[in-house]
């Protein structure tokens, strides 16, 4: 593949969810700027849904991290007793709207869909109009830790739940999808496997990739760095580290690709 055929044709760019892991984006999105690749619309789920705002909003790379450094994952004045989950996933509305200063998707510079979890029907669905924050909190509201949130008198979580790698909305409307999946999964010893908690980590993580296995492998191009399993989805200390590995895994592949 020339580079000409990339910047010459729309792209569509595929963000999934992972945590802390998400930064993994953020690092890939400055290797394709440097490379003068640039997304023509965004589709994500939970944290690819929070990069794929700020992307589709103009944000700069260091306006990116910034975010993810300072939004809080837990605060104290945040907890919650009268919702089901620890933290008010609605006490965050005011940070996000700092950082995403757009109240509706149709105000962003591109396309963006958001993939939230429908907890009352056990379906995905995917926003693309109308008000912006709000859904992407829902989309990023992963149980049990964050609560659910309304939208319409309907409760929605995170949209990872359903479908961590949104590819369906840009379908049809792109030349070109390009993906990025930081829920990665990597061979492992039976010595990692020693609790409860990491055999129900394990398989979860299993779940999750096995269900968009070939939709991953369909894309155009793929980015998966692997060395992000080494960061816990929560491990706001591993923000720079996760940001550094995710620009030079792409870096190589676009290296290779287009070299």
């Amino acid at each position: 593949m020339k580079l000409e055929e990339l910047t010459s044709k729309s792209i569509g760019l595929v963000l999934s969810g992972g945590g802390v892991r998400g930064i993994g984006h953020i690092g890939m999105l400055k290797a394709l700027k440097e490379y003068g690749i640039e997304a023509s619309m965004v589709s994500g789920s939970s944290a690819g849904a929070l990069v794929g705002a700020l992307y589709a909003g103009n944000s700069s790379i260091e306006e990116m991290i910034a975010f993810f450094k300072e939004t809080p994952l837990f605060k104290y004045n945040f907890l919650t007793i009268n919702k089901p989950g620890l933290v008010d996933t609605n006490r965050y509305f005011d940070i996000f709207n700092t950082y995403i200063p757009f109240n509706t998707f149709e105000s962003l510079h591109k396309p963006l869909y958001v993939t939230a979890t429908n907890l009352e029907k056990g379906v995905e669905e995917v926003f693309y109009k109308g008000d912006l924050i709000i859904p992407l909190l829902a989309s990023a509201a992963l149980p049990p830790v964050f609560s659910p949130v309304e939208i319409n008198s309907v409760m929605y979580a995170d949209g990872g739940i359903m479908n961590n790698f949104p590819s369906e909305p840009l379908k049809g409307k792109a030349d070109y999808i390009i993906g990025s999946n930081v829920s990665v999964i990597k061979p492992i010893t039976k010595k990692e496997i020693t609790s409860s908690f990491q055999l129900a980590s394990r398989t979860t993580s299993l779940m999750v990739y096995a269900i968009n296995r070939e939709k991953i492998r369909s894309c155009d191009i793929i980015f998966e760095p692997m060395d992000l399993e080494k960061i816990g989805v929560f491990e706001k200390s591993g923000i720079e580290k996760a940001f550094k590995i995710g620009y030079e895994h792409a870096c190589k592949v676009l290296d290779a690709l287009l070299k």
